[in-house]
């Protein structure tokens, strides 16, 4: 079997490139290189490529706006706890500040009870004698 110029053999010793003529010019043109070519333009074509990308969208487009949605979801109770906590924070820095009026009470207290007892022994009642029922 004899090969065209230009072609080479294949795995079963048959020509791969097939050799055709110009016939404007008479030189010899590969038609698989030209088909390669050709597909490789079409494959690059502004246009196609921009199909492409509209596919891509469409495709991730959902995924996309579940997870923007799940974002929010949990940017939302992400700021409902940091507002506990915070709210949190101010009761117990609140609680820490009325320790002084805490004191006061507690003073005031005392002074009352050591009053109450003073006017028990001027009128001669024992401090530790049974009290009373209130009527309230």
């Amino acid at each position: 079997m004899s090969l065209s110029r230009g072609a080479r053999a294949g795995i079963w010793g048959r020509p791969v490139g097939i050799v055709g003529v110009n016939w404007e010019t008479g030189h010899e043109v590969r038609v698989t290189d030209k088909f390669t070519e050709s597909v490789y333009v079409l494959a690059n074509e502004p246009s196609v490529a921009l199909y492409r990308l509209q596919e891509h969208v469409r495709r991730s487009l959902p995924e996309l706006a579940q997870h923007k949605s799940d974002m929010q979801n949990w940017e939302e109770q992400s700021q409902g706890a940091i507002y506990t906590v915070e709210y949190a924070c101010s009761a117990v820095k609140n609680l820490m500040d009325s320790n002084v009026h805490f004191r006061s009470i507690e003073g005031l207290l005392k002074q009352a009870i050591s009053i109450k007892d003073q006017l028990n022994t001027s009128q001669g009642r024992s401090p530790s004698a049974p009290k009373p029922p209130s009527l309230a």
